[in-house]
């Protein structure tokens, strides 16, 4: 939720941006005002999840502990965000996506990637009027990290390859987001000597 008295100056700038984070971490609050900024579609690896939970008619939690008994919730919802990101890194438009995996997915896609955390107490106080419970939260961290490597042999703690990581506990909202936009804002493609590779993953395992 974008905070109350702010408003979003445009962004003029044809970047995909992926945004990625534990539970708490501030991505929804950030890729809102992103995609407002850079007027911009928004897609985000939990509104993907929802749609998943209300085709088979299950709450979140109920999906979410399906989840850890066999991998098809995962690979279909990971095959669904990687094919939004095939499609807009291909479109020279600007657009946000956001899940735990979007930096891997869209990989070389993407022009900017970006990481979110902040102390688990801090995300813990933030979820705290959210469906998922702070101890649902914690489970859930860890299930995801243990599924991810098992299914593609990624390590979620692996974040060399993305370009900013932000402590949000160190700033507001606005102040995350200032930060980002001054990233997006100087970025200039005739001066940019690389990103970071992303780690080979074969997500059609």
């Amino acid at each position: 939720m974008v905070e109350q008295g702010t408003t979003v100056s445009p962004i003029d700038a044809n970047l995909f941006v992926t945004v990625s984070g534990p539970p708490g971490c501030g991505a929804t609050s950030l890729c809102t005002r992103l995609a407002e900024a850079l007027d911009c579609p928004y897609v985000s690896g939990g509104e993907i999840f929802r749609e998943l939970a209300e085709d088979r008619g299950m709450g979140l939690t109920e999906l979410s502990a399906k989840a850890q008994e066999s991998d098809d919730i995962d690979r279909e919802l990971d095959q669904r965000l990687r094919s939004i990101a095939e499609k807009w890194g291909a479109s020279n438009k600007p657009f946000v996506l956001e899940s735990r995996l979007a930096g891997w997915l869209a990989g070389e896609r993407a022009d900017l990637r970006i990481y979110l955390n902040a102390p688990e107490e801090v995300r813990k106080a933030r979820i705290s009027d959210r469906e998922e419970t702070a101890a649902e939260m914690s489970v859930r961290e860890v299930n995801e990290a243990g599924r991810y490597e098992t299914y593609y042999d990624i390590d979620l703690d692996d974040r060399t390859f993305y370009d900013m990581h932000i402590n949000t506990a160190r700033w507001s909202q606005e102040g995350v987001f200032n930060i980002v936009a001054a990233a997006i804002e100087g970025y200039d493609p005739e001066t940019d000597e690389g990103s970071f590779p992303t780690p080979p993953t074969d997500f059609d395992l």
